[in-house]
C-alpha cells in the first residue's frame, strides 16, 4: 500500500503528464520491459527503429514514450518520480549536472573498445565531476563548405584559402573568401577563432578542459595580421558579420563558407557537393575547432529501482552505443550520428556524414560554464563577435585586441570551473 506521499507526487506527475498531452503510466507493465522517454522527434523514430527489430537486449521489449515538445519531456523529467520514471532518457547533454546532482541520472561505465567508437570530448559533454551519464547519440556542430565549382583542390590550410581569394578577387568577382552561413559570428566562428590560433578554452587530448592555459595572444594576433589585414585594414578574406554570407556562396561570389548541420539539405538541393571538413589551420594537417555539442541516451536512477539497470546498460551499449543501431535510428532522424562507425556508414547521407566526421577531426564541447559566464567582463558571447568589429571594422590592432579576448576567456573559464 503507498503512504500518501507517494499517492501526491504520482497525482502531481500524472497531472503534468495529461497537460503535456501524454499519458504517464507508474513504472512498467512488466519487469521485461525498458521504458526510454523522448521528445516529439525522437520519440516516433526510435518506435519505428524498435518495431523493425526488437531484439537489442534478449528477453526484454523497449517501450518507447513520446512527448508533445522537447520542454515537456523536460518538464516530465523534472516531475518523475520513482513511481513513474523512465529507464532512459534521451535529452540534451545540459542536462547531465542537474540530473546528477538531484540523483535522477545514474553513471555508466563503458569498456575501452566502446570509448574509441566516439570522440573523447563527447563524453565530457555528457559528465559530471568526472562520472558519464549516457552515450552520445546525435550532434549539434557547423563545418565548412567549398565551391567545387571554383576551387578544384581541398585546401590544406588557412593560406591556401586566403591564397585563393586574393589570386581570383578580381577575376571572378568574389565579394569574400570565407564567412559563416551558419551559426553567427560566435558559435559558428569559433571554428576561425581556432583556425587561427584563439579556443575559447584548450582541451587536453582525453577530452579533458586543460584549466591552466589560455591561447596566446600573439601569435593569434600575428595570424589575424597575416591572413586576414592589409595593413591595418580588412582584406576582405573574412566579414565581420554574417550577413548575406548563404546568399552569397550560392550564387558562387564566395568559395568558403561555414554551414550547420540543420541546414545542409539546402546546399543539396541547390547542387552543392557535401565536401564538408573543419576550417583548415595556418599549419597544413590541423583543423579550427567548433562546438559540437551532443544529445545523450542517459542512463536513469530510476532503472535500478526497477530492476531493470543491467538491461538499460545493455541497450546502451547494445543500440545506442553501436554502429547499427545508431544508423538505424539516423536514417530517420536525419542528425549526424556520434558514433564513428555510423558516421562511414552507407546507411547515412553524405550530410550527416560529413558533419560526423568533422565533429570527430576537430569537434569541441560547448561547455556553458565558461561560455555563458562574463565574470572576465563579458561572456563569450559577446567579446568573440566584438573582436572581429574591433579589429576588422574599426581598425584596432589585433594583439592588443587578443589580449584583451585572452583574458577575458581565462577568467571565465578559471571561474567556471566550479560549476562542473
Amino acid at each position: 500500500m503507498r503512504n500518501g506521499k507517494s499517492l501526491k507526487a504520482l497525482a502531481l506527475s500524472l497531472a503534468l503528464a495529461v497537460s503535456f498531452g501524454v499519458s504517464l503510466t507508474p513504472v512498467h507493465a512488466a519487469s521485461t520491459e525498458i521504458l526510454v522517454w523522448a521528445d516529439e522527434s525522437r520519440g516516433p523514430n526510435l518506435t519505428k527503429v524498435m518495431a523493425a527489430k526488437s531484439d537489442w537486449v534478449a528477453g526484454y521489449k523497449v517501450v518507447i514514450r513520446t512527448f508533445s515538445s522537447f520542454d515537456a519531456l523536460k518538464a516530465a523529467v523534472d516531475a518523475a518520480t520513482d513511481l513513474t520514471g523512465p529507464d532512459i532518457i534521451v535529452g540534451a547533454n545540459d542536462w547531465v549536472p542537474t540530473g546528477a546532482k538531484s540523483g535522477k541520472l545514474a553513471p555508466i561505465t563503458l569498456t575501452a573498445a566502446v570509448k574509441a567508437q566516439f570522440n573523447s570530448s563527447q563524453f565530457f559533454d555528457l559528465s559530471y565531476k568526472g562520472k558519464l551519464y549516457g552515450i552520445p547519440l546525435d550532434i549539434n556542430n557547423v563545418a565548412m563548405i567549398y565551391n567545387t565549382k571554383l576551387v578544384t583542390t581541398k585546401p590544406a590550410s588557412f593560406g591556401d584559402m586566403v591564397t585563393y581569394y586574393k589570386t581570383n578577387k578580381v577575376a571572378k568577382g568574389l565579394k569574400a573568401g570565407l564567412c559563416v552561413a551558419g551559426g553567427g559570428m560566435s558559435w559558428g566562428a569559433h571554428q576561425v577563432f581556432s583556425a587561427l590560433g584563439a579556443d575559447a578554452y584548450m582541451m587536453k587530448k582525453d577530452g579533458t578542459v586543460n584549466y591552466g592555459q589560455s591561447f596566446n595572444p600573439s601569435l593569434f594576433g600575428n595570424n589575424v595580421k597575416a591572413y586576414l589585414l592589409d595593413g591595418k585594414k580588412s582584406n576582405g578574406f573574412f566579414p565581420a558579420s554574417d550577413t548575406g554570407c548563404k546568399d552569397n556562396f550560392l550564387a558562387g561570389t564566395v568559395p568558403f563558407a561555414v554551414i550547420g548541420n540543420w541546414e545542409w539539405q539546402s546546399y543539396v538541393d541547390a547542387g552543392f557537393t557535401m565536401n564538408l571538413m573543419p576550417v583548415p589551420g595556418v599549419t597544413a594537417g590541423t583543423y579550427g575547432k567548433m562546438f559540437g555539442s551532443v544529445s545523450g541516451a542517459l542512463l536513469t536512477s530510476y532503472a535500478a529501482k526497477h530492476g531493470t539497470e543491467a538491461a538499460a546498460k545493455s541497450l546502451l551499449v547494445n543500440f545506442f552505443a553501436s554502429t547499427a543501431g545508431q544508423v538505424a535510428y539516423q536514417a530517420l532522424e536525419k542528425r549526424p550520428p556520434a558514433e564513428k562507425g555510423a558516421q562511414t556508414s552507407a546507411g547515412v547521407t553524405s550530410g550527416q556524414k560529413g558533419f560526423g566526421s568533422a565533429a570527430s577531426l576537430a569537434g569541441i564541447p560547448q561547455i556553458g560554464a565558461f561560455l555563458n559566464n562574463n565574470k572576465g567582463g563579458a561572456s563569450y558571447w559577446d567579446s568573440a563577435p566584438a573582436y572581429w568589429t574591433a579589429v576588422l571594422v574599426d581598425g584596432k590592432d589585433p594583439i592588443k585586441e587578443a589580449r584583451k579576448l585572452a583574458a577575458i576567456w581565462k577568467t571565465n573559464v578559471i571561474s567556471g570551473q566550479a560549476d562542473l
